[in-house]
């Protein structure tokens, strides 16, 4: 009896184990950063935004950590609705543009006490199908809390890192829009 008792415990904690696997353990990630502000200069070209590769770095890899799930996909979709929203550029997209804005980017987690997270993004800006004009480098840090038991431990830090990332980032492509008005190229 306790036999068949203890077979069905270690079956039904396998068939959870599985179930939990199918919905997925990781924390999925989706920012939605917001400019403090509408640019005071406006580069009078409309803005393609590439982003090639979101490299995730860290504690996420370490066994028994819950996996960190955030797409290149979410970071280019928030940069270009932070930029639309900041109105840098005549307008901004996916789409084949008069400038390309290639955003590299790498995100590293570290644990000593609480989870630190640090953003940095390798960026350049040019003309489409040409060399970029200019490159920019932004890195930022954000501190999360000691565990990363849910998905909103790991949100706050990440959208804290891309937010402040995204303001920097804009401030200097801002401060050199002379590089960027047509016919000065």
């Amino acid at each position: 009896m306790n036999g068949n008792r203890l077979l069905r415990q270690a079956m039904g904690c396998i068939l959870s184990g599985l179930l939990l696997l199918s919905w997925g353990c990781g924390h999925r990630i989706h920012v939605t950063p917001a400019p403090p502000a509408v640019s005071p200069t406006i580069i009078p070209q409309s803005l393609s935004v590439v982003v090639p590769f979101l490299a995730l770095e860290g504690a996420d890899h370490m066994p028994g950590i819950a996996l960190l799930d955030w797409p290149a996909q979410d970071l280019r979709a928030a940069t270009i609705n932070y930029i639309q929203s900041r109105q840098t550029f005549a307008s901004a997209g996916d789409k084949p543009a008069d400038l390309t804005l290639t955003i590299k980017a790498w995100l590293t987690m570290r644990s000593r006490g609480n989870y630190r997270y640090s953003l940095r993004l390798e960026t350049d800006l040019g003309p489409t199908d040409k060399p970029p004009i200019k490159s920019y480098l932004v890195e930022k840090d954000a501190l999360g809390s000691s565990v990363r038991w849910v998905t909103s431990s790991e949100q706050a830090p990440i959208a804290e890192a891309v937010q402040a990332s995204l303001d920097d980032l804009l401030t200097q492509i801002e401060a050199d829009y002379l590089l960027y008005r047509k016919g000065l190229r």
